[in-house]
């Protein structure tokens, strides 16, 4: 039997009007701001399943723009984010669109920075303001954000997790959750490692400068 909390109740702490169609939303408007990073010029938002049908009606297409921008589900800039992304020079376009069998309020960001550099990220909102990306710039993956997550590409040879871990280890950083993912031997590859610990930007830094590793992307929320 499954134990419930407070928030599986009583829902996040939000601006309205659903836990899903804005909670959710933001939170993964804001992870793929932050995987993206830079200075964004384009954002295309291809929306699925009842997110292209409500998207207006429930304020997700509010939602994800805060998201962004960088603001949380509870900030009250929300309701404005369209206007400052506006100000902001960030040129917005939502597209509903079939992306498979996924859930139904999934949204696929095409987002362009200034220096021509494109992030494509995949998740969708859950329930309750929970949400779980599931690809990012064409490699599938899985994390829900709750922790703070290293999303790391790399071409595939071995020793690659030793050498992460190491650095992990060095920084006194906890594991909680770790998976690795690859499309064949030898080729391109990414870790996501859940942690327990805040990561800086001098844990980020160092898992550069291994040999192999093509990204890495750090997320705390």
């Amino acid at each position: 039997m499954r134990n419930y909390s407070a928030f599986d109740i009583l829902g996040p702490i939000m601006i309205g009007p659903s836990s899903s169609h804005t909670a959710g939303a933001a939170r993964l408007g804001k992870i793929a701001g932050i995987i993206a990073g830079g200075d964004i010029t384009d954002v295309k938002f291809m929306l699925h399943g009842s997110f292209a049908q409500t998207y207006k009606g429930h304020g997700t297409d509010k939602a994800l723009v805060a998201g962004i921008l960088g603001m949380d589900p509870w900030d009250d800039m929300l309701k404005t984010s369209m206007e400052l992304a506006s100000e902001k020079g960030i040129n917005i376009s939502f597209i509903p669109t079939d992306l498979g069998d996924v859930h139904p309020n999934t949204v696929k960001f095409i987002i362009t920075k200034v220096d021509g550099e494109v992030s494509q990220i995949v998740g969708s909102s859950i329930g309750g303001g929970n949400i779980v990306v599931t690809e990012v710039d064409g490699e599938q993956m899985e994390f829900t954000g709750v922790y703070p997550t290293l999303v790391i590409n790399h071409i595939d040879v071995p020793g690659m997790i030793l050498k992460v871990c190491e650095v992990l280890y060095n920084h006194n950083v906890n594991i909680a959750f770790a998976k690795v993912y690859r499309s064949s031997k030898g080729s391109n590859a990414a870790m996501v490692f859940e942690v327990d610990n805040a990561i800086t930007t001098d844990v980020v830094e160092e898992l550069r400068k291994i040999p192999h590793i093509n990204k890495v992307k750090a997320i705390n929320l």
